[in-house]
């Protein structure tokens, strides 16, 4: 069985379990999207051409990877006026591995097929080495200097460090001349 979507301004032929290169979608890499602009439904002998689109049906895909095209180079030169100009482009894509074809209104497989993504976090320290969690642990609580770095303001500094850092006393004028 294959369908044919639509995505991004573009028309697609997929199948289950194929990749489809498609431009940018939201998400993160394992999160699961639908497409409900299913403009065709092929099955062996039997097809439905939508008009414009084919009822009840959709395709179910899972976000594989968030990446970039290649660059493309515009150059355009202007000749004997010593005008000449370069741009670079590169387009923003996403991966998606079609999981399944859904007709009739069908409910798409539950999500807990698939094994929860692993996730990085990074100390932002920098002393420590960045840990790997998983989506079901907990999230701890961040250490005060972390909050302050998180929230863009500077930790609070301790009685003694501040005390050390400006003098108690204003300095008086010197009597030098003035």
């Amino acid at each position: 069985m294959f369908a044919v979507i639509k995505t991004g301004g573009k028309q697609y032929k997929v199948a289950a379990e194929s990749q489809i290169t498609v431009m940018s979608l939201e998400g993160e890499a394992g999160a699961r999207v639908a497409f409900d602009e299913v403009l065709a439904l092929f099955d062996g002998e039997a097809s439905q051409i939508g008009a414009p689109l084919v009822a009840g049906a959709s395709v179910v895909g899972e976000i594989v990877e968030q990446t970039r095209g290649p660059k493309v180079i515009a150059f355009k030169k202007r000749r004997r006026k010593n005008s000449k100009r370069k741009r670079g482009h590169k387009q923003d894509l996403t991966i998606v591995k079609i999981v399944e074809i859904l007709t009739g209104d069908a409910r798409p497989s539950t999500a807990s097929e698939t094994a929860p993504a692993a996730f990085e976090t990074a100390d932002l320290s920098g002393t420590a080495p960045m840990a790997v969690e998983t989506a079901d642990a907990p999230e701890s609580a961040p250490v005060a200097g972390e909050a302050a770095h998180l929230a863009g303001t500077a930790p609070a500094a301790t009685e003694a460090s501040s005390a050390a850092a400006a003098p108690a006393e204003p300095l008086e004028a010197s009597e030098h001349g003035e």
